[in-house]
């Protein structure tokens, strides 16, 4: 019979100035299933009234969105070791840190890049939010 050593837990490499961002320098994960998310975006909430201008409201959209997907693959949030943000608005990035800090625990945020663009695929998208998450084996 062949022994299995068990998964350690994401290991998070941060600094005191990558937390204020909610970001991670890095995330080391070991075992489990990688689930690869394509970019979610949202400009209507869940009753599909429209959030064309609404920065806030989109971006937790997109999270919300995400949230499911990573659930019917047997994930969550937390899941997430690295996301890649799109944004239409530079003025924005600041602002899209606290509102991940709704989404991720203190000092357990995924690695991250956040790149502004002129436009995304959607007219009136503001934020797109692409992710990799490693679901089970910690």
């Amino acid at each position: 019979m062949t022994s299995m050593t068990p998964a350690k837990a994401n290991e998070y490499l941060t600094t005191p100035a990558t937390d204020q961002r909610a970001y991670s320098l890095s995330v080391s994960t070991q075992g489990g299933k990688t689930v690869y998310l394509a970019g979610q975006l949202n400009i209507a909430d869940p009753n599909n009234k429209p959030l064309p201008g609404d920065f806030d409201g989109q971006a937790r959209a997109a999270f919300q969105r995400i949230q499911k997907t990573l659930e019917a693959s047997g994930g969550k949030l937390s899941d997430i070791v690295s996301m890649t943000v799109f944004i239409t608005d530079v003025r924005n990035g600041e602002h899209f840190s606290d509102i991940r800090k709704e989404f991720f625990a203190p000092g357990k945020y995924p690695a991250s890049a956040l790149i502004a663009i002129r436009n995304l695929g959607i007219p009136g998208a503001l934020i797109e939010i692409q992710a990799t998450a490693v679901v089970g084996g910690k």
